[in-house]
């Protein structure tokens, strides 16, 4: 596959620090980094985004988890509270799915191991991983570009 242009956010001024920017302050809310690495990944998956998949790969992650993150809920790998950042991440990445996209019972359990702190950076990530996503997929940024 061939990129059809550079990433959008490396071709406007500013733009690529600016999503950089917002992606790091996600990171200051308190929520571990392997939870993050976590989420960053299955959101990409969701979306289909080899440039972002290929990236987690190089994560400190174990191969046991990277392996089966797309199968979290049946893979013993996770604890609880990873399993409800999961949980929010596909859901609020499949917002058209349903007419009720993340769920209380869903914000429930992520709110009963995150704090409002936690519960933010968590949406930054999913939300600046669904930037990403989108960048890559539709210029088609190959998988090892960047």
């Amino acid at each position: 596959m061939e990129a059809r242009m550079k990433n959008p956010a490396a071709v406007l001024p500013g733009a690529w620090d600016a999503v950089v920017a917002l992606n790091k302050v996600g990171e200051a809310g308190g929520v571990p980094a392997d939870t993050l690495e976590l989420v960053h990944l299955r959101v990409s998956q969701v979306n289909g985004c080899s440039a972002c998949v290929a990236a987690a790969a190089s994560s400190a992650q174990s191969p046991d988890r990277l392996a089966t993150v797309a199968a979290w809920r049946e893979a013993p790998y996770f604890t609880d509270a990873e399993r409800a950042a999961l949980a929010l991440a596909e859901a609020a990445t499949r917002l058209a799915d349903s007419p009720d996209p993340v769920p209380d019972a869903i914000w429930d359990e992520a709110a009963r191991h995150y704090d409002e702190q936690g519960l933010a950076s968590l949406v930054l990530k999913i939300a600046v991983t669904n930037v990403f996503n989108r960048l890559n997929r539709v210029t088609r940024q190959p998988a090892g570009a960047w």
